[in-house]
């Protein structure tokens, strides 16, 4: 994500190593639940743990194929559709973008993101009141597929910028 005021944020992108790794249990989790882990889901996958932060769908689909050609568009969507049904991978509205689930690898979690509306930082956080909200909707007779919480602001490297 490109910043809007200047600053840049570290990169929270891991290293090849930590990606393979993300994308063994991935691999694994899948086969443990009766799903396959396709090339095309792997590949979405690994594209969006080696950024390390959130990524448009066209960037996906410009960055997919690893000789430089481009994916059609229904094979990424399908794979962000699957990864998203699994909780690998979750999609910020508010910024028309998906990132790498960083939580406990639970398939149906909460998800909460604070983005930093100066430079793009993103991180997720643990969802207040995810349980809440979930008892709520298990109340109301709703069963849940997914929830995400966004929230806009400044990160602590932009704070200071603001202020002045």
């Amino acid at each position: 994500m490109g910043s809007t005021c200047g600053h840049e944020h570290p990169s929270h992108a891991p290293g090849a190593d930590a990606v393979a790794r993300s994308v063994a249990a991935a691999e694994s989790r899948c086969q443990a639940e009766g799903d396959r882990m396709t090339a095309p889901r792997r590949r979405v996958l690994e594209l969006l743990l080696a950024a390390g932060e959130p990524v448009k769908a066209y960037d996906l689909i410009a960055r997919f194929g690893e000789d430089g050609q481009a994916a059609k568009p229904p094979t990424v969507y399908r794979a962000l559709e699957f990864l998203e049904r699994k909780g690998l991978a979750h999609r910020i509205a508010s910024i028309s973008a998906y990132v790498a689930c960083t939580g406990d690898g639970a398939q149906a979690h909460a998800a909460a993101f604070l983005i930093c509306d100066c430079c793009g930082a993103t991180e997720e956080v643990a969802a207040p009141l995810g349980d809440a909200f979930s008892r709520a909707a298990d109340g109301a007779g709703y069963a849940l597929e997914r929830t995400t919480i966004e929230g806009h602001g400044r990160c602590p490297n932009c704070r200071p910028a603001a202020a002045a």
